[in-house]
């Protein structure tokens, strides 16, 4: 059994959160916390393979602990905070925003 995700050299857990039923994980090996979640082992492999961004420790602090208050996952409020600024920053229809 293989419980740990692989990509562009980077190695992620992969852990079930009874309490929330979701699988989670963190990026390995590396010094700053990057962490990833979702509810499937595809869709956690997904999440994993896009925290990839670096947005600085604080940011990421920041956001990991307001996301649970909006009841949404981490990755979610990221794929939100990201879409709204591709919708109200973009002079073409920017595909990737939907």
């Amino acid at each position: 059994m293989n419980n740990q995700l692989k990509h562009n050299g980077y190695i992620g857990s992969i852990e079930a959160c009874l309490e929330d039923n979701c699988l989670l994980g963190n990026v390995l090996f590396i010094k700053t916390l990057v962490s990833y979640e979702d509810k499937t082992v595809a869709e956690l492999n997904v999440a994993f393979r896009e925290a990839n961004v670096r947005v600085g420790h604080d940011l990421h602090l920041a956001t990991a602990l307001a996301a649970p208050g909006k009841k949404v996952t981490l990755n979610n409020l990221t794929h939100q905070a990201l879409s709204e600024f591709l919708q109200h920053n973009c002079a073409d229809p920017c595909p990737a925003a939907s």
